[in-house]
C-alpha cells in the first residue's frame, strides 16, 4: 500500500444522466487537474477547453494505476465511476494499490436505487446480485418465500436467460418481474410482468431486473 500526500477522490457519477449526479461529485470533477473515467464519462465531463490531464479506464488497470500515481505526486486525482463507487467499481483496485486513508469517496445514485424508486418499491429487504460478467452463487438464486432480488445484467445474462434461471431454481411463474432499462435517459423503459412472461419475452440486456414473490 502507498501513502501519499495528495488524495484520490472517487466520484460516483450516477446511473447516466447528468441530472442524477450529486453536486459534490460534479464540483470535484470540474475542479480536477487529473481526471480518470470511462471513455463516455470523459467525453461527457472532461473540460473541452483542456487544462485537465485525463486517463480512460480500459482493461489495462495497471496503466490506470500508474496514471493515478503520477498525478498524485502533483495534485489530487479524481476517478469517475458509474453508479455508486461501493458496488463493483474501480474502488477495489484503488484500495489494493493505495492506502485507503488517501482515498475519499463521494457516493453516487446507483442504478439499483433508481430501479427500485421507479417501482415505488422499498429495497431494504432486497438482496443485490450481479450477472454483469459473472454468475451469482447457486444459493443466492434459490427461491425462498418472501425473497426480493435486484440484479445487474449484461448482454449474455439478460432478462430472458435470468428468468429461465430463476424458474429452474424454484421461483414461481407468477412472481413479480420488472425489467428496467436505460435508467435516467430519455429512452428509459420500465416493464412489469410475471416471471413466466419474462421467460418468453424478448431479451433485454444491460438492464436492472427486480423480482419478488408477490406482484407490486
Amino acid at each position: 500500500m502507498e501513502t501519499l500526500k495528495h488524495h484520490i477522490i472517487v466520484a460516483g457519477i450516477g446511473p447516466g444522466s447528468p441530472e442524477y449526479m450529486v453536486p459534490a461529485a460534479r464540483k470535484a470533477i470540474e475542479g480536477a487537474k487529473y481526471l480518470v473515467g470511462g471513455r463516455r464519462a470523459l467525453s461527457q465531463y472532461a473540460k473541452a477547453s483542456g487544462g485537465q490531464q485525463t486517463c480512460a479506464v480500459t482493461r489495462d488497470i495497471d496503466g490506470v494505476m500508474a496514471f493515478v500515481r503520477e498525478g498524485l505526486a502533483k495534485a489530487d486525482v479524481v476517478v469517475m465511476v458509474s453508479g455508486d463507487p461501493g458496488y463493483f467499481s474501480l474502488l477495489d483496485a484503488l484500495r489494493r494499490t493505495f492506502d485507503a486513508r488517501c482515498i475519499d469517496v463521494i457516493p453516487g445514485i446507483s442504478s439499483f436505487q433508481l430501479a427500485f424508486s421507479r417501482l415505488a418499491l422499498p429495497w431494504h429487504d432486497a438482496q443485490l446480485l450481479s450477472f454483469h460478467g459473472r454468475v451469482p452463487k447457486e444459493s443466492d438464486l434459490a427461491y425462498a418465500p418472501g425473497r426480493k432480488l435486484g440484479m445487474l445484467t449484461d448482454v449474455q445474462h439478460n432478462s430472458k436467460t435470468i428468468a429461465e434461471t430463476l424458474l429452474a431454481h424454484g421461483w414461481p411463474e407468477n412472481a413479480f418481474y420488472a425489467i428496467c432499462a436505460r435508467l435516467s435517459y430519455e429512452d428509459e423503459t420500465v416493464e412489469r410482468m410475471t416471471l413466466g412472461e419474462a421467460a418468453k419475452h424478448d431479451p433485454v440486456g444491460s438492464c436492472i431486473i427486480v423480482v419478488e414473490e408477490k406482484a407490486s
